[in-house]
């Protein structure tokens, strides 16, 4: 994996939660993707598609910065501190939020993200 893919991986990411692109979030997404999430919720694959499907996420933008690539031979770590406003339920709200994301070359197939882990930013 080259830098350039996984910030394509990233990019093609973060269009499909904007869009609640299901079809592009099951392309991505490895059926076995474990994501800990800010409030320390484990959540899979098909919890996430099911709430982008459902409209409980609704995504209205998120500002990326300080990303940050480690490639490794079939996997990329991606570090990255987003800015995302949006509706999750009937509260709105807005966050900075740090991710790690790690995508996987699986044998014959396209780059998955099988692992993802939030925390909550705080300014010192």
């Amino acid at each position: 994996m080259n830098k350039e893919i996984a910030e394509t991986l990233e990019q093609q990411l973060r269009i499909a939660m904007l869009n609640s692109d299901i079809a592009m979030l099951d392309i991505l997404l490895d059926e076995k993707l474990v994501f800990t999430n800010h409030v320390g919720q484990q959540t899979t694959k098909q919890m996430d598609i099911e709430a982008h499907r459902s409209g409980f996420v609704k995504i209205e933008s998120i500002i990326q910065s300080n990303q940050l690539v480690n490639l490794f031979e079939n996997l990329a770590v991606v570090t990255v501190l987003s800015e995302i406003h949006g509706f999750f339920g009937e509260t709105c709200s807005t966050a900075r939020i740090h991710f790690t994301r790690v995508w996987q070359k699986k044998k014959n197939e396209e780059y998955k993200l099988i692992a993802a882990h939030s925390s909550l930013h705080e300014d010192i």
